[in-house]
């Protein structure tokens, strides 16, 4: 199956190009694109994933139509055919179902993480502290464990690329008291609904990451939201605390390169087949359970 990892629409449009997605102006608005390339350890990996970008893209729309009236965000539409009103040149027909039409917004340097259980960065923090991002947590907790009740732990990029674990304090610094609480009380509102809704479809996401900016005077989600590139999705039959829980999310690849012994800087390694495979299989099973739907595939 083919990939994406470029796209080629007008050199003169693009607005910003990411680990995955590629964003183009559009005057009041903003076209993004998901490719179907993949980041671990903040490094581009040589190779896509299949169906990835539709993943990430309709995804996000399904979740920020769900969400709506939990928070606001930027989403308008998904692009889902080659001619679209306000954009000002035909869809190629392979960034159908990968790109959506968004409002502008004056991005927060924030990552904005809700945990509602103790995995990866958080775990390792714990280890050492006992605490996550300054928050002090009951002792004797396991990895994976649920925590008695979901808490914000924010991060900042440094400048090597990598999330750095923050206080709130730290982010009532950067960005006042009141950007904070608002990104706080609404990043847990996200979680906490979506939180809900996955486990009834049988999954547990164990931990999500938001982004917020400004619209006039709101903050409201932006870019993508509760897909398997910002969340650990884990299967709710299989679960079981005191170690580390299968996933429907890039932590298959995080564990492959770790297998072998990656040092995670780059020129970094080539896919297998089998891991590419791998990982497009737990995206699209990802969406399906969450969505109910098949993914939209042109």
């Amino acid at each position: 199956m083919t990939v994406l990892v470029q796209t080629a629409l007008s050199e003169a449009n693009l607005f910003h190009r990411g680990k995955v997605r590629d964003t183009y102006d559009l005057g009041d608005r903003l076209l993004m694109v998901a490719t179907d390339r993949i980041s671990a350890f903040d490094v581009v990996l040589p190779n896509g994933i299949p169906d990835k970008g539709r993943v990430l893209t309709q995804l996000s729309a399904f979740w920020f139509d769900l969400t709506s009236d939990v928070v606001p965000n930027h989403f308008l539409r998904l692009i889902d055919g080659t001619e679209v009103e306000g954009v000002p040149f035909a869809i190629p027909p392979e960034l159908i179902g990968r790109s959506m039409l968004i409002r502008k917004a004056k991005r927060l340097d924030v990552e904005c993480v809700a945990r509602g259980y103790l995995a990866g960065s958080g775990w390792v923090e714990y280890q050492e502290s006992g605490k996550v991002c300054g928050i002090p947590l009951p002792n004797g907790l396991r990895e994976s464990d649920e925590l008695p009740e979901p808490i914000f732990t924010p991060a900042t990029k440094a400048e090597s690329g990598h999330d750095i674990n923050i206080s709130f304090e730290e982010v009532v610094d950067l960005i006042g008291e009141r950007a904070a609480s608002v990104i706080r009380s609404r990043t847990l509102a996200v979680y906490g609904f979506a939180r809900d809704y996955a486990r009834e479809r049988g999954i547990i996401i164990a931990d999500t990451k938001l982004e917020f900016g400004w619209v006039d005077d709101e903050l409201i989600v932006i870019d993508e939201i509760l897909t398997p590139d910002a969340s650990r999705f884990w299967p709710a039959d299989s679960y079981q605390p005191g170690q580390a829980q299968p996933s429907f999310d890039k932590q298959y690849v995080r564990d492959w390169l770790i297998s072998i012994g990656w040092n995670r800087e780059p020129p970094p390694p080539v896919l297998p087949d089998d891991v590419v495979e791998g990982t497009a299989d737990r995206y699209r099973e990802a969406f399906r359970r969450l969505t109910g739907r098949e993914l939209l595939v042109p």
